[in-house]
């Protein structure tokens, strides 16, 4: 029974389709989503927060974040997540550029 619950619970939390990694107890990943290797003298970020799975709220857009680090002239685009149990999760997007 035990077993059957914690399954079942698992498979409410998690999702069909993630753009990262995403592990039923702790999720704790970076991921570069894109840019070239050009040298850079900006960094920006936007976060995102999500609670219980059911709530998510926050701006975690490139825009948002280049934004932050006064950058006109993205170059990378990384991206970090952390999420604990699905109860509480923190999305990140790093822009770095000129």
């Amino acid at each position: 029974m035990l077993v059957a619950s914690l399954l079942a619970g698992s498979l409410l939390i998690s999702g069909c389709a993630a753009p990262y990694p995403m592990g039923s107890l702790y999720t704790g990943v970076k991921q570069g989503v894109g840019g070239d290797s050009a040298k850079y003298s900006k960094e920006g970020t936007a976060t995102c927060t999500s609670i219980l799975s059911l709530v998510a709220l926050g701006d975690c857009s490139v825009e948002a974040a280049a934004k932050a680090g006064g950058i006109t002239d993205i170059k990378l685009i990384d991206q970090e997540a952390k999420n604990y149990l699905g109860l509480y999760g923190q999305y990140t997007t790093i822009v770095k550029g000129n």
